[in-house]
């Protein structure tokens, strides 16, 4: 371990040899880092804290703080991360609530400056997260998800693989994968097309998740058919999707309605007077 003077680093701590810890880092007792890792300066990381390799931590980063939930005894819980995540400055991520519990992200992530994922949060692979973006308790988080600066993620909601949360959008319900989500109150915009195509997903693939926007909201189907019909459809996004509407148990975030014509206004009011 390669560790400046300044940095304190518990000798409790399993800390792989090529590690590198900046200037007034501090590594408390029972944290393990593999190999690779770089923890820049002023960072914690907090007992039952765990990285995987080459994970960089940057400065003023806190890992593994106990969670801010009214319910927390000081029992035992664990912050889990995986592999090759970028972690910048002041980002900060809790651990668990609830004896042998934990906060859980996996590998290739990037979280920018000043991302909160709070306790109990599941966050896979592959996602960025702007500036300020932040998670409530027991958040899940999908592959390849992109939230936008700001975005504020209320407790027990889920992020659906490839889906993108347009800046400052308040999510209190499910947001939907590959589809692109924004606004206030936030809804679906259509399909996460740019995310699609960098994720390689091919002009059929495309096309039918295209196909299956257009069942679940112009389709005006009653949800149980509308996901009938993506069923049928046989295309594995597709049946994702499906099977991540019908897990939802706080609802999912639904496309805005659009604004009558002045045609459709005149006829209502007509029809009203």
């Amino acid at each position: 371990m390669e560790a400046h003077p300044t940095a304190v680093v518990s000798p409790k701590a399993s800390v792989a040899r090529d590690v590198r810890v900046g200037p007034y880092a501090v590594i408390e007792d029972e944290v393990i880092i593999k190999h690779g890792c770089e923890i820049g300066a002023h960072a914690v990381v907090k007992r039952f804290t765990s990285l995987g390799r080459r994970n960089r931590v940057y400065e003023h980063a806190t890992l593994g703080g106990e969670p801010q939930d009214v319910k927390f005894k000081g029992e035992r819980s664990a912050l889990v991360i995986g592999d090759d995540n970028l972690i910048r400055e002041y980002v900060t991520i809790h651990r668990a609530s609830g004896e042998g519990e934990a906060t859980r992200v996996g590998s290739r992530n990037f979280l920018m400056v000043g991302v909160h994922v709070a306790h109990n949060c599941e966050v896979g692979d592959d996602n960025v997260f702007a500036n300020g973006a932040a998670l409530a308790g027991h958040v899940v988080v999908e592959d390849h998800v992109f939230l936008s600066s700001n975005v504020g993620a209320h407790q027990f909601v889920r992020f659906g693989r490839y889906a993108m949360a347009g800046g400052k959008s308040k999510i209190v319900q499910d947001v939907l994968p590959f589809f692109t989500t924004d606004g206030n109150p936030p809804r679906v915009r259509g399909l996460n097309a740019i995310g699609l195509r960098r994720g390689g997903f091919s002009q059929e693939s495309r096309a039918a998740l295209k196909r299956a926007h257009q069942i679940l909201f112009r389709a005006r189907l009653p949800l149980r058919r509308a996901l009938e019909a993506l069923d049928e459809m046989g295309d594995e996004n597709v049946s994702h999707l499906a099977r991540f509407i019908r897990a939802s148990r706080r609802g999912f975030t639904r496309e805005a309605r659009a604004e009558a014509t002045a045609a459709e206004r005149e006829l209502l009011f007509k029809v009203s007077g």
